[in-house]
């Protein structure tokens, strides 16, 4: 079973992967975004490739937790996802994911140029992983009931 983390961005969608046991999460690849059709196909074709049992996708909301015109935008698309793939599709708010996934590639002295290439999947690995330790920390506190 493996879960893919995708960061959908109006020019580009981060991709990350799972490992097998859902521990991980690891950067993949980027979209460049052209239409709807196409990158759903793209998507699609990952989702085959590595069994795919599940999606999380970023949700952006605004800093007061409200959904604006870009996290409305995310959820359509994530409802055609779902619809053409079928796959289950997840939300995981992504505030701050972005700034974080920058400040540490800044850190790492990337250049700006090969900054903007790796951002969207950086931000797609943080996603993911943020929601896999959360469903571990959920997962365990289960076993001790």
């Amino acid at each position: 079973m493996r879960i893919l983390g995708l960061d959908v961005g109006e020019k580009r969608i981060g991709i990350a992967i799972s490992d097998e046991l859902c521990f991980t999460a690891n950067g993949l690849d980027v979209i460049e975004r052209k239409n709807n059709g196409e990158d759903i196909n793209k998507i699609g074709e990952i989702v085959s490739k590595y069994n795919v049992t599940k999606i999380v996708t970023g949700l952006p909301k605004n800093m007061d937790g409200t959904l604006g015109h870009s996290g409305k935008e995310v959820e359509k698309y994530a409802k055609k996802l779902q619809n053409t793939l079928g796959v289950e599709v997840d939300f995981w708010d992504e505030r701050l994911t972005t700034v974080a996934a920058e400040r540490t590639l800044i850190e790492a002295d990337v250049s700006r140029k090969k900054r903007k290439t790796v951002i969207d999947k950086l931000a797609a690995v943080f996603i993911l992983q943020s929601f896999l330790d959360f469903k571990s920390r959920v997962d365990s506190r289960k076993e001790l009931l």
